[in-house]
């Protein structure tokens, strides 16, 4: 009996291994896919060939890594007023000690163009995926990113 339990152990253990999530979860925060709005939830997987999201089950978009055209990130930093204006009213020292604090959103955007089909999105990644989501873009695009907070828009 305790060798059966054993080998059903063995063959079971590295299957739930296995079974992980192998992309990152990001935050839609707008673009070109169809059906989705921004502040759902997704995952994109970066594979070798191809970068795909997924909502849940469902895949929204394939995307081959020899159409991705641009690679942008950038940053949303705030300070964070509303939660420093609920704790003051807790507490006044703690309140402006929140006050001085800064919250940073990280941005990566995404652009293709597949013959007649084009497309692009911005999703926001979570402050310890956003590296490797960039990694991994460059990594199979060959493509550098493009910081676009230093790049300046003139009108």
């Amino acid at each position: 009996m305790k060798v059966l339990i054993a080998a059903l152990l063995c063959l079971l253990v590295p299957s739930v291994a296995f079974a992980a999530d192998n992309g990152y979860k990001v935050v839609y925060d707008g673009g070109s896919l169809q059906g989705v709005k921004a502040g759902n939830k997704m995952q994109v997987v970066i594979e070798p060939t191809q970068v795909k999201l997924f909502r849940g089950s469902e895949n929204l978009a394939t995307i081959p890594a020899a159409s991705i055209t641009e690679i942008s990130y950038g940053q949303d930093v705030h300070r964070r007023v509303g939660a420093a204006i609920g704790l003051a009213v807790v507490s006044l020292g703690v309140g402006a000690l929140m006050a001085l604090t800064k919250s940073k959103k990280h941005f990566v955007g995404l652009t293709w163009s597949n013959g007649k089909e084009k497309g692009g999105f911005a999703m926001q990644c979570d402050k310890n995926d956003y590296r490797g989501v960039l990694a991994g873009l460059e990594g199979i695009t060959g493509k550098k990113s493009v910081n676009s907070d230093t790049m300046s828009v003139k009108n």
